[in-house]
């Protein structure tokens, strides 16, 4: 799961209160103290709003070999709940900070739980300041930090309603390295790159390349690929180059080149999609299978807690119920691949019923059915679900829909492209969503690159690609 949701205080109620203690009400030996427990979640948090980025709090391959043997918190992350106890116990609001000393005494990790105390240790009436003594320990009693801290107290009473803090989500954005985690085991998948003729196209491949993903076979015509690579200074001499006339040429000697063997997979350049898969979907010569060609993203999305295939969203525009077979086919041999041993399908539709006038949800009660029959295989459907009913079990109990897959399901499959298109840009631009796109059901995978992909979804594209090209290879 990308997203970790720190505990926050909770919401400002009538006696959820904050209450400061003047200067006058203060007495010598007077302390006051707060308990936390220190979260993994709480380090990257510091580390993203601080900038402090040393490995020795964030990279544990690094930290499991340093002194400490393993991850530790930033020493001003405890050091920060001094301030918070001066700032809302005692003295508590109106407190002016003036100074702190520090002295780190031993190293907090992930899970400690450490109690901040500070106590009054002298008054100066003529400015009304006051000097605590700053003690923190770990849940053994053993101290962590010790200092002192100067403040102004408040004269004046203040009482406010303690603040609701908004919930923090933090995204990591790591879903490509767990793909290329995958792949590590794999050999480069020898791929055939149509028409990179521009930077972006050439750098996705290349990168793809020093990633060990792919072989890149370079089809373009000759003198404008190495026009593109002087260009931006990139070294293609370690890589085969075919010479064809245009764009149209590429695309009919990659799909020759897979046809004969010689590349695993398909990754498209700068040419127009349409004009790619032409050359695959041809009936005579082309990369037809017994199955349907339909495209998948699989994706990373941050409020969901596992990984997420839509489809189709990309090639079959008002798919009817046997292209929908070959579509959900298509995903659970690829959800398989991608490690998980029974996918579960949620069957998209506006509403959770059928109902005889709309035809998604008479597709989505046959294909159920089907799935029972064994005419769809490795896979756990069920549908029709409305999006809310089948992403959130919360919204499924509501409705009273019992069912293993609502709330659950590791692939959508959506009533057409215009519907799984717009799902899938809004996960991505509104949910912060890394996607990778895969297209199944040719005799090899294939890669359609978009100018607006960033590295990230390259790359995490191409691993996809290579793992189902060698799960292909080995049928």
């Amino acid at each position: 799961m990308d997203t970790i949701a720190p505990i926050a205080p909770a919401a400002a109620t009538d006696s959820d209160m904050i209450e400061n203690v003047t200067y006058d009400e203060m007495t010598v030996g007077q302390s006051a103290s707060l308990v936390r427990e220190v979260t993994a979640a709480d380090i990257e948090l510091f580390a993203t709003v601080s900038g402090d980025i040393n490995p020795a709090h964030l990279d544990k391959e690094y930290a499991d070999g340093s002194m400490f043997h393993g991850v530790i918190a930033h020493g001003m992350l405890s050091g920060s709940l001094f301030s918070t106890v001066l700032g809302t116990q005692l003295p508590g609001p109106g407190t002016i900070y003036l100074g702190q000393e520090l002295s780190f005494r031993r190293p907090v990790k992930p899970g400690d739980r450490v109690t901040a105390t500070v106590t009054v240790r002298e008054k100066q009436d003529d400015k009304k300041r006051v000097v605590l003594d700053c003690h923190c320990t770990n849940q053994d009693g053993k101290e962590v930090i010790s200092g002192v801290a100067t403040v102004i107290a408040p004269t004046e009473k203040v009482s406010r309603h303690r603040m609701a803090l908004p919930e923090v989500r933090m995204i990591r954005h790591d879903a490509c390295a767990k793909l290329l985690e995958k792949c590590e085991a794999l050999p480069p998948q020898p791929t055939a790159i149509v028409h990179p003729c521009d930077r972006d196209s050439l750098q996705g491949a290349l990168d793809a390349a020093h990633a060990g993903l792919i072989r890149p076979v370079l089809i373009a015509p000759a003198a404008k690929l190495r026009a593109v690579a002087a260009e931006n200074g990139f070294d293609i001499s370690g890589y085969e180059v075919v010479d064809v006339e245009h764009s149209h040429a590429a695309a009919s000697k990659a799909v020759a080149l897979a046809r004969a063997g010689e590349v695993a997979a398909i990754m498209k350049g700068s040419l127009h999609t349409d004009e790619l898969m032409g050359e695959v979907v041809r009936k005579d010569g082309g990369l037809r299978t017994a199955r349907r060609v339909s495209h998948a993203y699989v994706m990373s999305v941050p409020t969901y807690h596992k990984t997420l295939i839509v489809t189709d969203a990309a090639i079959n525009i008002e798919p009817d119920l046997a292209a929908k077979v070959d579509i959900v086919q298509n995903a659970i041999d690829l959800a398989r691949v991608l490690g998980v041993d029974v996918p579960k399908v949620a069957i998209l539709a506006a509403v959770e019923t059928v109902n005889p006038r709309m035809q998604s949800t008479l597709d989505a009660a046959a294909l159920c059915k089907m799935a029972d029959r064994g005419q769809i295989a490795g896979g756990l459907l069920d549908g029709p679900l409305a999006f809310d009913n089948a992403i959130s079990k919360v919204a499924a109990k509501v409705k009273k829909i019992t069912s293993p897959v609502a709330g659950d399901p590791d692939i959508l499959l959506v009533p057409d492209l215009e519907s799984g298109n717009m799902l899938a840009k809004q996960l991505s631009f509104l949910a912060s969503a890394d996607a990778a796109g895969i297209v199944l059901g040719a005799r090899v995978p294939i890669v359609l690159t978009s100018r607006a992909d960033s590295v990230q979804t390259r790359l995490a594209s191409c691993a996809v690609m290579a793992l189902v090209a060698a799960a292909t290879r080995r049928g």
